[in-house]
């Protein structure tokens, strides 16, 4: 992990550096209400300069699900060459689960991580697992919402299945939980929690292989930017793996960071469990 964050206030000078650009979707690319141009403009760029584009994201859906959403929100196409999401590893931990009854926890938008697999969605107190996916109602509800169900999946030594171990997302300006906030709040009554996306090994493993099999070649670790905006999820899973980090703080931690001076933004990244290598606002070039 680095001892110094370097601040930037664009990516030109230290892409060079990199073949292959792991990016964070929301938080980085768009915020859930509109893209951000000038990092769909960046990431252009680095694909336009030879540097191959997988964007990473915690969403629990397939990729194509994914796919769509982009291009609704108006992201161009030009700024990716391809996308891995936590839904993705999710389905491969279902596979392995083939014809076992699990419980859905999560909205009926995440319906497609379960389409084509053999997984017999039953009632809560039918499940052999769980497979979590949000809340019910982001809108209004929190983890606290679920603690009596939580309770009881915990007594009955249910595996839970995280296929999005995001705490928060910033929709529009707000916050709203995710999946990754009733996962935690599980493991912290004794449940045992599995995490398929960002911080964890399988997702990194999934992007980098694609990126390989686009680029037609292996790719050193060193060679390799991951970009996002959360610590415990992003920069966390980058100094894991052994590769470069670019923390966007205009994302999750934009309340904690904004006003902060250089000097200051220094002390808080002394604070964290994780520190980056590189930070800016938003991602630009």
């Amino acid at each position: 992990m680095p001892t110094s964050t370097r601040l930037l206030s664009g990516v030109a000078p230290i892409i060079g550096q990199y073949e292959l650009c792991l990016c964070d979707i929301w938080g980085v690319v768009h915020n859930g209400v509109a893209p951000y141009a000038e990092a769909c403009a960046a990431l252009a760029k680095m694909r336009a300069g030879g540097v191959t584009v997988v964007l990473v994201s915690n969403a629990p859906r397939p990729r194509s699900e994914i796919a769509i959403q982009l291009g609704r929100l108006g992201v161009p196409g030009d700024a990716f060459d391809a996308i891995v999401t936590s839904g993705d590893v999710a389905r491969d931990l279902i596979a392995h689960r083939a014809g076992d009854p699990l419980y859905h926890l999560g909205p009926d938008r995440d319906l497609p991580l379960l389409a084509g697999l053999d997984a017999p969605r039953v009632s809560a107190a039918e499940g052999r697992y769980v497979v979590c996916t949000g809340l019910f109602d982001d809108e209004t509800e929190t983890a606290e919402t679920y603690a009596e169900q939580l309770a009881d999946f915990a007594r009955r030594d249910l595996t839970l299945i995280c296929a999005n171990p995001d705490l928060v997302v910033d929709r529009g300006g707000r916050m709203v939980p995710c999946a990754g906030s009733i996962a935690l709040a599980y493991e912290q009554i004794g449940g045992r929690a599995i995490y398929a996306g960002k911080p964890h090994a399988p997702i990194y493993e999934l992007a980098i292989r694609q990126g390989q099999e686009l680029r037609g070649e292996n790719v050193e670790r060193s060679r390799i930017l991951a970009i996002g905006d959360a610590i415990r999820t992003d920069i966390a899973g980058a100094v894991h793996y052994g590769l470069g980090s670019l923390m966007c703080l205009g994302g999750i931690h934009a309340e904690e960071t904004g006003e902060l001076s250089p000097t200051e933004l220094e002390d808080w990244f002394a604070r964290q469990s994780h520190r980056p290598d590189y930070a800016m606002p938003q991602l630009a070039w």
